[in-house]
């Protein structure tokens, strides 16, 4: 696709803030050495950067019998950002500053008859408004939405989603209008790409995936240092691809579905095949049940041991089957189950790739676990409002805007840069329960 200079301009803003993330404090000298841009490129961009408050002059440092050089940092008081990862059974939310430190957390437990989008709705419009009283206040860049299934980035719809049941469901405004923030909604694969770009295993190379493990599972993919979406936005669904021809019945509707194995109700279904009446089983409780099993499992219980070396064993079937056609450098594993399954996982998941992946895209795959701290999803979301913001104010006028004379906007981040459809006051109507 043909990139237009203002294309370059906004990559080049986020290549700078990545590396700004990596370091508190740095030089423009040092900047250009580590991403291969000019130093007239990084000049004129840290100086949109300044004039947008997103990064502040801080001091000075030795450079070696020359003039001092001036560092920049991160500007962590110039407003915050917000990061929801909505999942069937939770709805998690963080507040962060712009140096993405936390600085409030809320949790809410989202039970399965509460699956239809006003209660979604209710619950994280609740949720953000306890975490942002909890943050105390500041003005709010942005707020990142996960949401579980396929999402038209641009108006925030929830194209489908398996384990609901939405089709082409409005959420992004319906949040828009009760929240009245700028919004940007994306799915858990996206969000956690981002993160794993910016903050994890993405920071030190161009081509990667990472695999999610929750109630739902896909793949989030990374190529060149970018995310891959496809034409839809749709890219990564790997969850719903076919590991088992005539296997076990998918929540999408087919059979067979890598999902149907080594999602939470696959593992489930793998545990009460092998022991229909094991006491690790809880009817229709994931998250019980995965817990249980990760305890069994840590005391060597030989019910818990099988059960993960078969989910093992078809994790580490669908991995070689992404090891060779996106020959990846990094792999990471992570989702919830992950959280607690993960260290049992992956001594299986590696002894299938290397046996299942063609020899060198599998030698040079790393699989690995997520090590960013916190819950890398919201993480993600709360970078893609970042990101969302730096591409919604052009840099043409920040002098105005963030100068000493008055502002031709006073807060210009207040709208997002693409309205999102029904962003009034009233929320959209859903389909009825009926």
């Amino acid at each position: 696709m043909k990139r237009t200079a203002r294309d370059v301009r906004l990559g080049n803003r986020f290549e700078i803030l990545r590396r700004l993330y990596r370091t508190q404090r740095v030089s423009r000298h040092e900047v250009a050495a580590d991403t291969g841009l000019s130093f007239a490129t990084v000049s004129n961009t840290v100086g949109e950067l300044l004039d947008l408050g997103l990064l502040a002059e801080a001091g000075f440092a030795d450079s070696g019998g020359g003039r001092p050089r001036a560092l920049v940092a991160v500007n962590a008081g110039r407003g915050t950002l917000v990061g929801v990862d909505v999942a069937e059974t939770y709805i998690h939310v963080d507040v962060f500053d712009l140096a993405l430190r936390t600085l409030a957390s809320v949790e809410h437990a989202l039970h399965p008859e509460e699956n239809q989008p006003d209660d979604v709705v209710g619950h994280v419009a609740a949720a953000v408004e306890a975490a942002l009283r909890d943050a105390g206040g500041g003005d709010v860049l942005g707020i990142g939405v996960s949401l579980p299934g396929q999402i038209e980035r641009a108006g925030g719809v929830s194209v489908f989603a398996p384990n609901w049941n939405w089709h082409d469901v409005p959420l992004g405004a319906a949040l828009t209008a009760r929240l009245e923030l700028p919004l940007y909604v994306d799915n858990p694969l996206k969000a956690s790409t981002v993160a794993e770009l910016w903050f994890g295993a993405g920071r030190e190379v161009d081509d990667l995936i990472v695999v999610t493990l929750g109630t739902g599972v896909g793949a989030g993919l990374a190529i060149g240092g970018s995310v891959y979406r496809g034409v839809t936005n749709s890219a990564g669904e790997w969850g719903h691809t076919t590991l088992v021809l005539d296997g076990r019945l998918c929540r999408c509707g087919n059979h067979g579905c890598v999902e149907a194995y080594v999602g939470g109700a696959g593992i489930m279904q793998t545990l009460r095949d092998l022991t229909p009446g094991s006491p690790l089983l809880h009817h229709d409780d994931q998250t019980a049940t995965i817990e249980d099993l990760a305890r069994a499992a840590d005391r060597d219980d030989p019910v818990a041991a099988k059960t993960l070396a078969e989910t093992g064993r078809y994790l580490g079937a669908g991995i070689a089957d992404l090891v060779n056609i996106m020959n990846p450098e990094v792999v990471v594993l992570g989702g919830w189950v992950t959280d607690r399954l993960g260290g049992h996982l992956l001594p299986e998941v590696r002894a299938v790739v290397s046996r299942q992946a063609l020899r060198r895209p599998g030698q040079a795959a790393s699989l690995q676990l997520c090590g960013i701290p916190g819950n890398p999803v919201s993480l993600g979301a709360a970078t893609l409002a970042l990101e969302g913001f730096l591409t919604g104010v052009d840099a043409v006028d920040t002098r105005h805007a963030y100068g000493t004379t008055t502002p031709r906007h006073p807060h210009p981040w207040k709208e997002p840069p693409c309205p999102l459809p029904g962003s009034g006051t009233a929320a959209p109507p859903w389909p009825s329960r009926a």
